[in-house]
């Protein structure tokens, strides 16, 4: 018996072997060290969870708990709400889960009030870049959005084509007016056809301009100024007076039109507007109203813009913004440039008219004295010189023609339209003012108060109060409208510019294929022309 106890003894001991480490740890596995390596495959978290497991007391993991906590420094979150927040993305939840049931560490950061040993947390930077992302990301793809919204826009991307065709006159004596066909070819959604059409005078056009001017010029959009009116050109319409110039005049107006309507809805914001779908849809529309030049409304308008020419020479506005102070300049240059070439223009216009009336005149010349020659050859050269001078009068019509309505009108159409951003501009400057005068009288409010707190006045203090609160309010939205306004302007500007440049290119190109065309079609008949003057013997 005492040999099989040794035996016994002796199995038991190499079953298990004495700690390497040490008999400090009893039956506890010992702490890796920075050294150590672990297994391939192990789980280096769940090793920690089980060190911190087994062991409460032990200090070294006391740093693992913080690594999840949120911004708030106090108060710190539940169990739960750590797990819904984070269970994707957070690789120490289950640490976080352990320590907070059983890390001593952990109490205070669970209590109600502020502890001071929660101030220096160490790996609160770990969070924070995750929350920074978060907040910044949002914006930009916002932005993003917006900026292929407006490049689908610019880019002609919005599939809407609007033709201004069929001017009619309808009525008779000063009553008459004339009617025009608006034809519009969409494959947008948001309306209820592709292709419709309706009938519109001249008035519908100028009340359409004045509701949406109404709605998106006072917040910083430029809305695409209508057509002026003419009282001369018109009156001969009515009175039935037909000739050339009533002719071209309401080919001009017809061109202008179609220009409107086209720039309107290349605007993304307008094209979404209920007024304009009902325009170019509805084939009843509501008499617009105070449109005529001679009327009520219009005397009141001219009042209101020697008003406003007034307020803009008084008020003056310390710009503290350098790119809306070049812009302005940049706009009144341009303006005055402008309005420089459109005068040049029509003197080109109205040079080579003279010239298609002097060369019809040369051609009629020339055929009376063909008539009137002896001569066979020369008679004959005479008569054909006199044929193509008929035709090259035909050319110089044709070119005054393309330098009016391809050229002219555009010149004209940006002098109108640089007048808007001027007056979107102007629409800033008066909301920035509105924000001082708000600043001012919350000043002259405060002073009230200080005098009634002064005076021991408590029972129009309360209302003294109220007041300062009330214009607090005024002066903080004053400025949010003066900061929308401005990103607005911003946006709108590179917009416009875009499009001015795209017209400008598009108009140069045309106008000079079109003196290249005319050239080459003056080459060709005095080409004709030359062996018939050398025939002559």
């Amino acid at each position: 018996r005492g040999r099989r106890a040794d035996s016994r003894r002796k199995m038991a001991a190499e079953r298990e072997p004495p700690p390497l480490f040490g008999s400090d740890y009893g039956d506890r596995q010992p702490p890796l060290t920075d050294f150590e390596e672990l297994e391939e495959g192990e789980d280096l978290f769940a090793s920690t969870v089980s060190t911190m497991e087994s062991s409460p007391s032990s200090p070294e993991p006391a740093s693992l708990p913080t690594e999840d906590i949120s911004t708030p420094p106090s108060n710190g979150p539940k169990t739960a709400d750590i797990i819904l927040q984070d269970d994707r993305e957070d690789l120490f939840a289950e640490a976080t889960e352990e320590v907070s049931l059983d890390s001593p560490e952990r109490e205070p950061m669970l209590s109600p009030g502020q502890s001071p040993a929660i101030t220096p947390v160490t790996p609160t930077p770990l969070v924070t870049p995750r929350i920074e992302v978060k907040s910044i990301s949002a914006p930009v793809i916002y932005d993003r959005s917006r900026d292929e919204i407006e490049e689908e826009a610019n880019g002609d991307l919005f599939d809407i084509e609007i033709g201004v065709s069929d001017p009619e006159k309808v009525g008779d004596g000063m009553n008459a007016f004339m009617a025009y066909k608006v034809t519009t070819k969409t494959s947008l959604s948001m309306f209820h056809k592709k292709e419709f059409c309706v009938k519109r005078r001249f008035s519908d056009f100028l009340g359409l301009h004045s509701k949406l001017a109404s709605k998106y010029m006072h917040i910083g959009y430029i809305v695409p100024p209508a057509p002026e009116k003419s009282i001369v050109g018109m009156t001969k319409v009515k009175v039935g007076k037909e000739d050339s110039s009533s002719t071209e005049f309401v080919e001009r107006r017809r061109a202008a039109l179609e220009r409107y309507l086209q720039r309107t809805v290349k605007h993304p914001t307008l094209l979404q507007d209920p007024d304009l779908r009902q325009f170019l849809e509805n084939s009843e529309l509501p008499r617009a109203v105070s449109t005529q030049a001679l009327s009520g409304a219009g005397i009141l308008r001219m009042v209101n813009k020697a008003a406003d020419a007034v307020n803009k020479m008084t008020i003056k506005m310390n710009e503290s913004d350098a790119w809306f102070e070049e812009k302005q300049q940049q706009f009144e240059n341009l303006d005055q440039q402008l309005r420089k070439l459109h005068i040049s223009v029509e003197t080109l216009v109205c040079h080579r008219k003279e010239l298609s009336t002097n060369t019809a005149a040369f051609a009629k010349s020339a055929a009376m004295l063909g008539n009137s020659e002896d001569h066979t050859a020369l008679s004959r050269a005479l008569s054909q010189l006199a044929e193509v001078e008929e035709k090259i009068d035909q050319l110089h019509q044709e070119q005054a023609f393309a330098d009016f309505f391809v050229f002219t009108e555009l010149l004209a159409d940006y002098i109108r339209l640089i007048a808007s951003v001027k007056g979107v501009f102007d629409h800033r400057m008066k909301c920035w003012q509105k924000w001082q005068d708000a600043q001012v009288n919350l000043q002259k409010k405060r002073e009230a108060e200080a005098k009634l707190q002064v005076a021991n006045k408590p029972d129009k203090l309360q209302q003294a109060k109220e007041e300062i609160r009330e214009w607090e309010a005024k002066v903080q939205q004053g400025e949010r409208e003066f900061e929308m306004i401005s990103k607005t302007i911003r946006r709108e500007v590179g917009r416009f510019e875009k499009e001015r440049v795209k017209d400008f290119k598009t108009v140069i190109i045309k106008y000079l294929e079109s003196l290249v065309q005319t050239q080459q079609q003056l080459i060709k008949y005095w080409e004709a022309f030359l062996p018939e003057a050398k025939a002559i013997a």
